[in-house]
């Protein structure tokens, strides 16, 4: 009888947690976005709070002046420092703007006129060519005064990720132990010791990606300094900063540097050209292999699945977490599914 009657209970148990499991599934796809922000604040918590602490750590005289306030002081540093880069970089930008389009009618036949000298392009009728550009022009003004919403948009969840980060680097350590006390002590200490693993890994991978972004800066700045192009120092200061996103980041700056090269010369367009297909080939073949693998011992062919799986899932956002998240998800696999040989005696 205790089985006649134990069965069904079981079963009704299951269904249960079947039910209970498509709801949490389906209310956690409604809410994805609302998740993917908190964990992209929080995987950037805890890559940067290794630095945070050795800032804290500093001592002067015997003394830790930044004990307490180091979160504050990096804020400030990072504040600082784009609003420098937007004051010096963003006014010749925005007057030479105005002035080409003031010019623009008038220039544009000059334009087309050097088009004729490029192979194959003679044969182009300038006349649309002229027609298609303007009416390109009042496109692209009428579109981005309706993408402005848009982008006040996309503002808001900046700001309310970084509040996020914020917080996790401020309360993240009493989070993480709340979140710890759902499981018995010794599945608790061996997740622990997991994710401290993980978090070490991920602060190698921000130094890692941190050097990337700042050889390919000072490379690109170098390089446009000596090619004579417009706004060098500006455009090599971003340069080195979208390298935060990989690869998307590179594509992105060397299409806008090619445009601002092709301002004055074709010449220059080549110049630019011929230096990031140099230097993707360096940093592909060599940089990102050694730097990457010696920071969070990944191969490159799984970093490169990472990119491409967070690229599609996420697109820039997932990109940009994708090394990070491939470093937990092989941390938690090594753990938890690699099976070892019993250690010798």
């Amino acid at each position: 009888m205790s089985k006649a009657t134990g069965s069904p209970r079981t079963l009704r148990s299951d269904i249960v947690f079947t039910f209970i499991l498509a709801a949490a599934c389906g209310l956690a796809w409604v809410l994805r976005e609302v998740l993917v922000m908190f964990y992209v604040s929080a995987l950037f918590a805890v890559a940067v709070s290794p630095v945070v602490r050795k800032v804290a750590a500093i001592t002067i005289r015997g003394q830790r002046p930044f004990q307490g306030t180091a979160i504050f002081l990096l804020i400030v540093v990072a504040a600082a420092g784009l609003t420098a880069f937007g004051f010096l970089a963003l006014p010749p930008v925005i007057r030479d703007l105005q002035s080409l389009g003031g010019e623009l009618p008038t220039r544009l036949p000059a334009v087309l006129e050097q088009l004729k000298h490029v192979p194959f392009a003679d044969q182009l009728n300038t006349n649309d060519i002229s027609a298609k550009v303007q009416d390109l022009a009042s496109k692209g003004v009428t579109y981005f005064l309706l993408s402005v919403g848009g982008w006040a948009g996309k503002l808001s969840d900046i700001v309310i990720g970084f509040t996020l980060f914020v917080y996790f680097i401020l309360e993240g350590e009493r989070a993480y132990r709340w979140f710890l006390s759902f499981l018995a002590p010794e599945p608790r200490a061996r997740l622990d010791r997991t994710l401290q693993k993980a978090e070490v890994r991920m602060g190698r991978w921000l130094i890692g990606q941190g050097s990337l972004m700042l050889i390919l800066g000072l490379a690109s700045t170098l390089v446009y300094v000596n090619l004579n192009l417009r706004y060098a120092y500006a455009l090599g200061v971003l340069t080195g900063l979208l390298n935060l996103v990989p690869v998307l980041g590179a594509a992105c700056c060397m299409a806008l540097a090619m445009v601002v090269a092709a301002i004055d010369s074709w010449g220059r367009v080549a110049g630019v050209a011929i230096f990031f297909i140099v230097y993707l080939q360096i940093e592909n073949a060599y940089l990102t292999p050694r730097i990457m693998r010696n920071s969070v011992g990944l191969p490159g062919l799984a970093i490169l699945a990472a990119l491409l799986v967070g690229a599609a899932l996420e697109g820039v956002v997932g990109a940009m977490v994708s090394v990070p998240s491939a470093v937990l998800v092989s941390v938690l696999i090594d753990e938890y599914l690699v099976n070892r040989e019993p250690a010798a005696s």
